[in-house]
């Protein structure tokens, strides 16, 4: 994936981090619930039924918002160079790996981390350094 930083400012990535924030935080203090998004959609895929309007609201403003902030600015240009059978099976390997961490990058990196625990600190400097190493790997030893 490739994205055009020069038209990314200080001002939106501010506002940006901003809003991640004050959802987190409002989550927190509205639902007492963790923003871990990978937790909040396989728990409506394990369990769906009732108590779980909040869930569904938090996921369909994470679709929605970036929908809203289309039709309010131009957002930079984002192109991905994978296809379907490699993002497959990238998809699966980071549920797998979200499963083993018990918790993904939203849950550990931001609320974890916020709440200082060390388990989410190990856990974000496990996605950091994978992250690194693949980009990298695929760099410098892909095609």
């Amino acid at each position: 994936m490739s994205l055009n930083l020069s038209d990314v400012s200080l001002w939106s990535a501010l506002a940006g981090g901003l809003l991640i924030g004050l959802a987190v935080a409002l989550l927190l203090l509205g639902c007492g619930q963790i923003a871990g998004i990978s937790g909040l959609l396989g728990r409506l895929l394990r369990r769906p039924g009732t108590g779980n309007a909040w869930r569904w609201s938090f996921l369909l403003g994470l679709v929605l918002a970036p929908v809203l902030a289309r039709l309010a600015a131009t957002l930079p240009e984002a192109s991905v160079e994978a296809g379907w059978p490699l993002l497959a099976i990238s998809g699966a390997l980071v549920g797998v790996g979200t499963g083993m961490a018990n918790g993904c990058t939203s849950g550990h990196g931001v609320c974890g981390l916020a709440r200082g625990s060390r388990r989410s600190l190990a856990a974000t400097l496990t996605f950091m350094v994978t992250g690194m190493v693949t980009v990298f790997l695929s760099r410098h030893l892909g095609s």
